[in-house]
């Protein structure tokens, strides 16, 4: 029997540094999509870049917010406390809030709230001292994704875990790093390698997808894939890296029902002729005269 999907809005740092605008997110991820999460980020650009880093100009000028990527990343960031106000926003509309953090203080900041889940991305799960941490200290389900990761650093990462007695809290992402990511990059089929390397050893697999449409996700969901994140913004037109890779509220609207019927459907008949056949086969099955 497939496990009934979990569906994470990501809405990351597209509410572009204005918390009126996260609650929005929030309300309509709730009310309207219908998602079980949503998920912000968490970061501390002086910890995580280094000077050349930070003082560097943004890659792609257009989507900056600030002169340098410091600023810029900066310009993005909630504090602690707007966070916990975040936590209470989700708490009022019925949705789960969760963070993804890429640093040591913004781990142990995020943990302070004791979140359901903390999120580990691609870009720092090879960040150990920050796992360990985790580990020791944070009760609540870890995700992480796999993605630009090597099949060695995947298999450190989990025995991590499991030497920490924390394997069975643990939900490992399919994942293919890049924004947005074509058809052919996004590697379906990692699913049921890795369902069939970790998925006794940790709590499940689900999979983070920076593709176009939903209908990828349905397979995923069907390749075994319980948990499924997207990225989600309110106007994919916004300023910003990741708007134009996300799902607007009506595709993720779309996505939550599709994958709840996929689920009613995965199933085998529960009899012979079902009670609905039986009407038909009544009045329509061949009978000689």
């Amino acid at each position: 029997m497939y496990k009934k999907p979990f569906v994470i809005a990501e809405a990351g740092c597209n509410h572009m540094g204005q918390m009126e605008i996260a609650k929005e997110l929030i309300q309509t991820a709730a009310v309207f999509c219908k998602a079980d999460a949503i998920k912000f980020q968490k970061r501390c650009p002086k910890e995580l870049l280094t000077p050349e880093q930070y003082n560097a100009p943004h890659p792609n000028p257009v989507n900056s917010y600030g002169k340098t990527y410091g600023e810029h990343r900066e310009f993005l960031e909630f504090t602690v406390e707007q966070h916990a106000q975040l936590k209470k926003w989700c708490e009022e509309a019925g949705i789960i809030y969760a963070t993804s953090v890429w640093d040591m203080t913004s781990a142990k900041e995020i943990a302070s709230l004791k979140p359901q889940f903390i999120k580990i991305p691609s870009a720092c799960n090879n960040h150990f001292e920050m796992l360990q941490w985790l580990c020791d200290n944070y009760e609540g389900e870890i995700q992480l994704s796999f993605g630009m990761t090597t099949h060695e650093e995947e298999e450190q990462i989990v025995q991590l875990f499991e030497k920490n007695n924390r394997a069975k809290d643990l939900v490992l992402f399919n994942c293919t790093s890049g924004y947005p990511v074509p058809f052919e990059d996004v590697a379906l089929l990692e699913i049921t390698r890795m369902r069939e390397q970790y998925e006794s050893r940790v709590k499940c697999i689900g999979f983070s997808g920076h593709h176009l449409g939903i209908a990828v996700d349905i397979a995923a969901y069907t390749l075994g894939a319980s948990v499924i994140e997207r990225h989600y913004t309110l106007d994919r037109t916004w300023k910003g890296t990741d708007h134009a890779a996300s799902l607007e509220p009506d595709g993720v609207r779309k996505l939550v029902r599709n994958l709840d019927a996929v689920h009613k459907a995965l199933d085998y008949k529960k009899s012979e002729i079902l009670p609905i056949e039986q009407v038909q086969r009544d009045k329509l099955k061949y009978r000689k005269r």
